[in-house]
């Protein structure tokens, strides 16, 4: 089989993705190893960790990586060791890929604070190509009731916008404001609201908006603008830093702020009165852990959540990343193989 070539999109040198960074080429296709399955892919969401990736908002960690985290496939091989996944199931690959299994975070249940963690589409070839190698540890099964498109934006928008709700430590029935309106955040409304919850959207673009008030925000205003009141719990998605005191001072007493992105542009300078006092608290987000998304997808299985997506071509990924970038896309764009 390592005889064998696919097609995959490669980061020849990260850059803005108006320089077209990445290359459309045809490499080898590997055998899964011990504990690996091989997985020929259906349907690749793209996330904006992909455009950081791309563009080198993170560092590299392997060079010429292929991107692509959000991977819905069907198993078409499986290396030794391997006896809870069959040919012919249909699986997800996620960003968390590896963990060590024994540190202190692993063993009390942090593993996406492992110090040994590698990703995919950044530590490993991801899935913006026909074929993807992946850990059988780390791959999920996946819910019934959804099409491979719109399965793709759950492995990553869907699974790391719950652990950001977690992190929000919204009360039962309280107020929730969404910064940014984009894959991410337009699944993590729903999920939100099915708690109870009431949503206040901040965001830019006309599209957006209205999709905001398609699913049920109590408000939507722009991404500057102050809800119309006070909220117990917010979660920025926008990796926008100038938001931070915004959200902030929009928190009611005792409100936490959640940041969703891997990636942030610089905070600028808080006032202890106007954004930090009466208890408000700010917390990031790390990656997730694969309790995160079991838990995330059996949400989805009991309540169906509307995934909004725009359809690319396999070949067309960098323009999947240049409108993503220009906020182009409303909901969640899928590369289709």
């Amino acid at each position: 089989m390592s005889a064998r070539t696919m097609r995959a999109w490669k980061v020849r040198t990260p850059a803005p993705i108006s320089t077209s960074p990445m290359d459309f080429v045809t490499t080898d296709l590997a055998d899964p190893a011990d504990g690996e399955v091989l997985i020929a892919v259906r349907a690749c969401g793209v996330c904006r960790t992909d455009l950081h990736v791309t563009e080198g908002d993170l560092p590299i960690h392997r060079v010429h990586v292929t991107p692509g985290h959000e991977v819905v496939g069907e198993v078409v091989a499986a290396g030794p060791g391997v006896d809870d996944i069959t040919v012919g199931d249909r699986v997800g690959v996620a960003w968390l890929r590896h963990t060590c299994g024994r540190c202190r975070f692993c063993v009390r249940g942090q593993e996406n604070l492992c110090p040994e963690s590698r990703y995919t589409g950044w530590d490993a070839d991801g899935g913006y190509a026909e074929f993807i190698v992946a850990p059988a540890a780390y791959v999920h099964r996946l819910p019934p009731g959804y099409s491979d498109t719109e399965l793709a934006p759950l492995l990553c928008a869907g699974i790391i916008g719950y652990r950001s709700l977690l992190r929000a430590d919204l009360p039962p029935g309280g107020r929730l404001g969404i910064y940014g309106f984009g894959g991410s955040a337009h699944i993590t409304a729903q999920i939100a609201r099915f708690r109870g919850a009431e949503v206040h959207v901040m965001t830019r673009g006309e599209h957006a908006q209205e999709l905001a008030t398609a699913l049920g925000a109590a408000s939507v205003q722009g991404a500057y603008d102050r809800p119309p009141v006070p909220l117990d719990a917010a979660i920025l998605f926008a990796p926008v830093g100038d938001l931070v005191p915004v959200a902030l001072e929009a928190l009611d007493r005792g409100g936490t702020l959640a940041v969703a992105g891997i990636h942030l542009s610089d905070i600028p300078p808080l006032n202890y009165q106007r954004h930090v006092f009466q208890e408000r608290q700010l917390r990031s987000v790390t990656a997730n852990t694969r309790a995160d998304a079991r838990e995330f997808l059996a949400a989805a299985v009991q309540h169906h959540i509307e995934v909004t997506t725009v359809h690319y071509p396999f070949d067309k990924a960098d323009k999947a990343l240049r409108d993503l970038s220009s906020g182009k896309i409303a909901g969640a764009a899928v590369l289709l193989m």
